[in-house]
């Protein structure tokens, strides 16, 4: 294996000017970034390996240490370093103070981490490749403006001046409107990362929004730009006094928030292959695929008891392995549009799942129904909730196949943990119930 490249050995992006700091940070098993913020001083001397605990990759959705496997508690913890991303320093527009950003590569002298969610995606892309598949991916996230009450609850967003009521409804311009500073500050602050952000429209909730962002043919940067626009409409809704929420379902009256990815396949030349001759024989093939490995790939795409309330909220959400043309309400779905524009919108994923692990298991399951010349078939059950879906994960057997031997299991043991935190303390509703 490769060593760390030494400063000396790897080019460094250069700061923006006025740059006071820099966030340096991997991405972890759920999507959230992970790291440190240095001063510019300090970044120009370490840039090209930023030394941080190696279970920072495995830590729970609050940010805890639950230790699975081993990793972080019986191992004593080691750190590994992290290793700037080529073209992912960028500047940080929401900051108080002039700062950038650098996306961050774990990697030890032995080389990449073995449960580091950027490499299991980057080695499906790879054998995806290698099978003469090319994929061109786009995110579509949704998210809600919110505040938080003094009861820890979300509630919507005041209603600016002449804007509507912030339960306008999807598709309203001017409840895009009404929220125009903080979209336009996001929009900006996207493009300054090198993200093209395409539509961006209200959707069912109140104060929810969709913002698409563009395709192309690189995976791991869509899933890579899927986290930084979490991060990035985190930090302008604070600036502008709320909190963007990814979290799959926070009112229990409204629609869940979904991440959804749209995959077509290309040629050596760049054009579409599902909208080509015998396209449609290809693209059910990849439609199968997912089918086969829907329920095994449950635990990724809802890896949170919040998921499940997503599903099981309707509101175009199907839990099933469905599929169809041009109806919201399947999991796989094709829209309209042109020989150019064939593509599967994949429908299942929440918000706040791993864009990377989310990814990795559609493009496998994309790579097992084309490479094994599979057909649709009628759906098939899926996991209802999350600890259904984690056993369906640890005997996945076709899943298993494109993942690293033990993660699985890593996954099980660290999300069955998180599990049960939540569950130690009693809800307020258990009361209405027990008491």
């Amino acid at each position: 294996m490769d060593a760390i490249p030494q400063p000396t050995e790897l080019m460094v992006d250069s700061l923006p000017p006025g740059a006071k700091f820099v966030d340096a940070f991997i991405i972890d098993i759920n999507g959230i970034p992970r790291g440190k913020r240095l001063a510019a001083a300090e970044w120009r001397g370490v840039a090209s390996r930023v030394a941080f605990s190696a279970s920072s990759l495995v830590l729970d959705a609050r940010g805890h240490a639950q230790g699975p496997l081993g990793i972080g508690t019986k191992d004593g913890d080691p750190d590994a370093f992290g290793i700037p991303v080529p073209g992912r320093l960028s500047p940080v527009p929401w900051a108080h103070a002039p700062g950038a950003q650098s996306l961050l590569s774990m990697r030890t002298s032995a080389g990449p981490l073995w449960f580091d969610s950027r490499q299991i995606l980057a080695d499906v892309v790879a054998r995806c490749h290698a099978d003469g598949l090319f994929p061109v991916v786009a995110c579509a996230l949704e998210f809600y403006l919110v505040q938080r009450g003094a009861d820890g609850m979300p509630t919507p967003p005041p209603t600016p001046p002449g804007g509507r009521a912030p339960d306008a409804g999807h598709l309203c311009p001017q409840q895009v409107e009404a929220h125009a500073a903080l979209l336009h500050d996001l929009h900006e602050a996207l493009a300054a990362q090198g993200i093209e952000a395409g539509t961006m429209v209200a959707e069912y909730g109140p104060g929810q929004f969709e913002v698409n962002l563009q395709h192309g043919p690189d995976p791991l940067r869509a899933a890579d730009d899927a986290v930084l626009l979490r991060r990035a409409a985190a930090g302008v809704a604070a600036r502008h006094g709320l909190r963007a929420s990814f979290m799959a379902k926070p009112y229990p009256n409204h629609p869940g928030n979904g991440l959804h990815v749209h995959v077509s396949l290309v040629d050596s030349a760049g054009h579409n292959r599902f909208g080509a001759a015998g396209g449609q024989a290809l693209l059910e093939q990849a439609v199968a695929g997912m089918q086969a490995l829907h329920a095994e790939s449950m635990a990724f795409f809802a890896p949170s008891f919040s998921a499940y309330r997503r599903l099981h909220g309707g509101a175009f959400v199907a839990a099933s392995g469905t599929w169809g043309e041009n109806s919201r309400a399947v999991a796989f779905r094709s829209p309209p549009g042109g020989a150019a524009a064939r593509r599967i919108e994949h429908r299942v994923a929440a918000a706040d799942a791993s864009p990377h692990l989310v990814m990795a298991a559609i493009l496998a399951a994309l790579h097992h129904g084309i490479t094994g010349g599979l057909q649709p078939a009628a759906p098939a059950a899926a996991p209802t909730d999350i600890f259904s879906a984690l056993d369906a994960l640890i005997r996945a057997d076709r899943l298993a196949a494109y993942l690293p031997p033990r993660f699985a299991e890593l996954f099980v043991d660290l999300k069955r943990a998180e599990a049960m935190d939540l569950l130690e303390q009693p809800a307020p509703r258990e009361f209405d119930f027990y008491l």
